[in-house]
């Protein structure tokens, strides 16, 4: 089944050309389904690249979803027009009153700033506190992730001597969980971030639990016990490039950065790299969606307080 979107979004043309199902939302609403609402509250500053890479992996269920793209009030990027943010934008002050059966915060490129410090923290706070009440189902990714077990349970992030990016194997300590099930027991996924959250801090807290974890990128995976809260500490959903575009724009800066690690083939640049974390990624984001979102959340979304 499709993602319903604005027939105007940019992500439209590229996921049609891959020939992924988009509906508008106005067939969608002259079919007798009552679609997923999901929100995305997009921190990252590649708003649009970002959205690409989030509906795409979302359209790959039997499942229809209607998609609301939020924005902080409180941080204007630099990285997106205005003219598309007040297109296909809302704030939290326009939807506070809404419920969701999913949401999806994304990363953001504050990792050096203590949470305290991040210029949108206590909308991101008062956002965090709004969803146990108005959404079934939240999905943290990278900063996200971090921002999200420090609010919700207290954990800590770290500090790494070096950023670490690239696309690390996976091991999951919990293979019975839905939010893997259909995966190998061991996967791909990208990672790329300066901070880290550490098992042992995760493990400190009796409500959460740790699904996957990597020697190199350590956690990757946790869920809380109530599965309302899912944390990932990489990004699954990012496209062949993302890394690459990442590494090029660090080195233009003048940043002592390493290449990539298990991206580019041999380790050269120069070599394009292969997609080799695509079905993990898929299979992660329609486990959310089936698992946790479809067969969890009420029909009548005003159950959810």
């Amino acid at each position: 089944m499709p993602i319903n979107i604005d027939a105007r979004l940019p992500a439209r043309s590229v996921l049609e050309m891959e020939n992924i199902f988009v509906m508008s939302r106005e067939r969608a609403m002259a079919q007798d389904i009552r679609p997923l609402r999901i929100a995305i509250l997009n921190l990252m500053p590649t708003k649009i690249e970002t959205e690409t890479q989030l509906l795409r992996l979302l359209s790959n269920t039997p499942i229809q979803v209607d998609i609301e793209l939020l924005q902080t009030a409180t941080h204007r990027p630099k990285h997106t027009p205005q003219e598309h943010l007040l297109q296909f934008y809302k704030t939290f002050e326009e939807i506070k009153h809404e419920r969701y059966d999913g949401m999806i915060v994304t990363g953001a490129p504050v990792e050096h700033l203590p949470f305290e410090e991040v210029d949108y923290w206590p909308e991101l706070c008062e956002i965090f506190e709004w969803s146990k009440k108005h959404v079934w189902s939240v999905f943290h990714i990278c900063w996200g992730a971090q921002a999200g077990l420090y609010y919700h349970h207290g954990v800590p992030k770290f500090p790494l001597p070096r950023k670490l990016s690239g696309v690390y194997v996976h091991m999951l300590t919990d293979p019975v969980h839905p939010l893997v099930r259909g995966m190998d027991d061991e996967y791909l996924a990208p990672h790329s971030r300066y901070t880290e959250v550490r098992r042992q801090d995760i493990e400190a807290v009796p409500e959460l639990r740790v699904i996957s974890c990597s020697e190199e990128a350590g956690v990757h995976l946790v869920s809380d016990a109530g599965r309302r809260n899912i944390y990932a500490t990489g990004h699954s959903e990012y496209d062949r490039e993302t890394l690459a575009g990442e590494y090029f724009r660090d080195v233009n800066k003048g940043l002592d950065i390493q290449v990539p690690c298990n991206y580019f083939p041999g380790g050269d640049p120069a070599r394009p790299p292969a997609m080799r974390w695509r079905g993990a990624a898929s299979l992660l984001f329609s486990n959310w969606l089936n698992y946790f979102v479809y067969q969890e959340t009420p029909f009548d979304l005003e159950a959810i307080s």
